[in-house]
């Protein structure tokens, strides 16, 4: 009897930024990007508002190289957490206090860690994670009693990888954030290098409606306490910059909640 050829099954989409840590690490340097230094990370620290907070300790889920903890008082104990082995390694590289740790793990898998927090952040991470309620689940499991999660990405309303972009209205003399799509769940491939094709290492992006991330945080055990969006600080020059200028204003690049561990 012939045996029937079964078709492969699909292999699921690497997450993982290891292939472009190189990239990622070069764009980001040691202080982080523009907008990590401008707009993120201050706005992170400011939320955290960790002066007032007695034994304030920090779980960084998808750490990257360690960006965050280059910004936080260095008296407070840090956990930066990674499934990239070429990002944690240059976390390390960067990182030499005593109080923080490095831990290769995928975010969305079950952890073992040895203590718990009174604060965790996932920065610009979750539109790259299949199943961001498995990350929320290990920011409860790792969070002290009311402990905050503080969530940053890019924003899921406006910010739609091949989705949406900038138009110009000529009579009005306006540009506009168009979007072509929205309620849908969407799993979008990304090229670190468009112009190499092919040969580009690629990430995926996971667009999930605003909707969701508010359900699965409540299925997770979390409650939100605030919702803040950012807006980006730069400033256009030329004869489009009253318009570019003012829709930049209104549609911002950012979503930020904060969420409470019930």
């Amino acid at each position: 009897m012939e045996r029937q050829n079964r078709p492969n099954k699909p292999k699921p989409p690497q997450t993982s930024w290891h292939s472009v840590g190189k990239w990622y690490n070069a764009a980001v340097g040691d202080d982080g990007h523009y907008y990590h230094k401008q707009i993120i990370l201050p706005g992170v620290l400011r939320l955290m508002n960790l002066k007032k907070h007695k034994n304030a300790s920090i779980l960084d889920l998808a750490c990257g190289q360690g960006v965050l903890a280059r910004h936080l008082p260095p008296e407070l104990p840090y956990t930066g957490v990674d499934a990239a082995n070429s990002l944690i390694k240059e976390a390390k590289k960067a990182d030499h206090n005593p109080l923080h740790e490095y831990l290769l793990n995928d975010i969305t898998k079950p952890l073992t860690l040895k203590s718990t927090y009174s604060h965790a952040t996932i920065i610009l991470a979750l539109q790259n994670l299949e199943f961001p309620a498995n990350a929320f689940k290990n920011a409860h499991t790792y969070l002290e009693a009311n402990g905050m999660l503080v969530l940053v990405l890019n924003h899921p309303c406006f910010r739609i990888p091949r989705q949406s972009s900038w138009q110009i209205d000529e009579a009005k003399k306006i540009q506009y954030r168009r979007l072509d799509r929205y309620a849908s769940e969407l799993k979008i491939p990304i090229q670190a290098h468009p112009s190499k094709q092919e040969s580009s290492p690629s990430t995926w992006s996971f667009h999930h409606p605003l909707s969701t991330y508010s359900r699965w945080l409540r299925e997770e055990g979390f409650y939100i306490e605030l919702i803040e969006e950012w807006c980006s600080d730069k400033t256009s020059t030329g004869s489009a910059a009253k318009m570019e200028n003012r829709s930049r204003e209104e549609f911002p690049l950012f979503l930020t909640i904060v969420a409470r561990k019930h």
